[in-house]
């Protein structure tokens, strides 16, 4: 059941970039950024600089791994959005393209200045990097970058996987979501169904696992009373006004409409549930006032129409700011409350970021 789930990372739908030709009144969309590849997370850095993670597309070479071709290079990169100017401050990343996808650069975050720090997904067993050969050893990783480009690995999460497999399912390793912080970087792992930290030296430890979960599935046209097991696919994390974390999950098979919570996470305590009935979760951030942005991969189920962007404002309160979104994957929002979205995950060099206020 992995593959349902890490598939659900890279489904490859051919769809158009975010749909804001005609934004509601009194909201106002910019475009910042134009010409990436496959764009993913986003972060706010230094003095206000805008950075994006690019997936890249693949590479040049290509082998064939029980049965599966995959696709591999150095496309990967990382963008910055400063004072009117786009520039790639790092290229050379790793890039994969295979059965469940396109990974490669997934997240960006940022401690303090200097320290630049983003996850290279994988989205497969650990075991396929050593056959794949060195182009393709580092991805799974957590990575730390300087704003002169260079960049080194910090953590390799891939290899944490393949050792403690820390849900005792499937080894399955697809690092996506992070969030950085004085203590370290905490990182969602969505093919491993966990959240790991990881210390600025790269000691790696457990800091919560996500259980399956049983489903019916819908009759017809499967049998009435069947059931199927979805894994909970965590996506995105951030460091709430509170210290917690909140984890943010896209779900996996059957991808069900309204499956998809937010969890809190304090170390030594289990996950629980602070918002529920959202669906296929990829971006989550915190505003200026505390409300939590949730960005919606889709409205239905993975595959089942635009996604959208929802405000939860801290009584509770939901409020649908933005729809039909399409191939959406990155959130973040600034000091002062504006909202940045990247588009076009799945497309090389036609990817966006767009800035948007209310």
């Amino acid at each position: 059941m992995k593959a349902f789930k890490a598939r659900s990372l890279a489904c490859g739908v051919a769809v158009a970039c975010i749909s804001l030709l005609t934004p509601a009144y009194g909201v106002t969309v910019r475009t910042v950024m134009s010409g990436l590849n496959s764009p993913r997370g986003l972060a706010i850095g230094p003095q206000g600089a805008i950075y994006v993670a690019e997936a890249g597309a693949g590479g040049p070479y290509s082998m064939v791994v029980d049965g599966t071709t995959y696709t591999y290079g150095l496309t990967g990169s990382i963008s910055r959005y400063f004072k009117g100017s786009q520039q790639r401050v790092v290229t050379g990343l790793p890039s994969i393209n295979g059965a469940e996808g396109l990974a490669g650069p997934s997240d960006v975050g940022f401690q303090g200045l200097g320290n630049g720090y983003a996850t290279i997904g994988l989205g497969a067993s650990p075991l396929v990097r050593a056959a794949l050969g060195a182009t393709a050893r580092d991805l799974g990783s957590l990575i730390r970058f300087t704003p002169n480009g260079r960049w080194s690995v910090v953590a390799d999460l891939a290899g944490y996987e393949q050792n403690a497999n820390p849900d005792g399912g499937a080894t399955d390793t697809n690092p996506y979501g992070l969030s950085a912080g004085p203590e370290g970087v905490s990182v969602a792992d969505a093919g491993g169904n966990d959240v790991l930290s990881v210390s600025h030296r790269g000691t790696i430890h457990t800091a919560a696992v996500f259980p399956v979960v049983f489903l019916p599935l819908p009759s017809p046209p499967f049998p009435a009373g069947q059931q199927a097991p979805m894994q909970a696919v965590p996506t995105s994390v951030t460091r709430g006004p509170d210290g917690a974390l909140y984890v943010g999950q896209l779900t996996g098979f059957p991808f069900p409409s309204g499956g998809a919570s937010i969890y809190r996470i304090v170390p030594g305590q289990a996950p629980t549930v602070v918002a529920s009935g959202f669906t296929t979760i990829i971006g989550i951030a915190f505003g200026p006032d505390g409300s939590l942005y949730v960005l919606q991969y889709a409205s239905g189920s993975l595959m089942s129409g635009p996604g959208s962007l929802v405000k939860v404002s801290p009584n509770g309160t939901r409020t649908t700011l933005l729809d039909n979104l399409a191939d959406t994957t990155g959130l973040a929002v600034d000091k002062t409350g504006a909202v940045y979205l990247s588009s076009g995950a799945f497309k090389l060099g036609d990817g966006v970021v767009v800035r948007v206020t209310f």
